[in-house]
């Protein structure tokens, strides 16, 4: 990456039950953002959180929940990610996305 690009870091922030079109939706962001050349995406599963609706779910022995908090996080040229957020909003219709700058030092492709 040339460091002279503006880069951001995309979060976005969805339940392990979402769906969209009858598959879990980070599978879906993840292979949109791999088939539009993405320099890398990360799914991390959340061990406890809450959302929108206040609603406690977490990974407790004592209580098995089926919607953990998932966060599915990239770094990219701004340019590349920007255009996606829409796209991107369909597919995480109950979840919450954001986009803030980040200044990239080093990578390595």
């Amino acid at each position: 990456m040339e460091l002279d690009q503006k880069a951001v870091r995309l979060k976005i922030y969805l339940g392990e039950s979402d769906r969209y079109e009858g598959r879990p939706a980070y599978q879906a962001v993840i292979e949109l953002m791999r088939k539009r050349g993405l320099w890398g995406a990360t799914v991390t599963r959340g061990i406890y959180g809450f959302g929108k609706r206040s609603l406690l779910h977490t990974a407790s022995a004592l209580r098995l929940s089926e919607d953990l908090p998932l966060v599915i996080e990239t770094v990219e040229a701004e340019a590349k990610i920007l255009p996606l957020v829409p796209e991107l909003s369909k597919m995480v219709k109950g979840g919450l996305i954001t986009v803030e700058d980040v200044k990239v030092l080093r990578h390595l492709g």
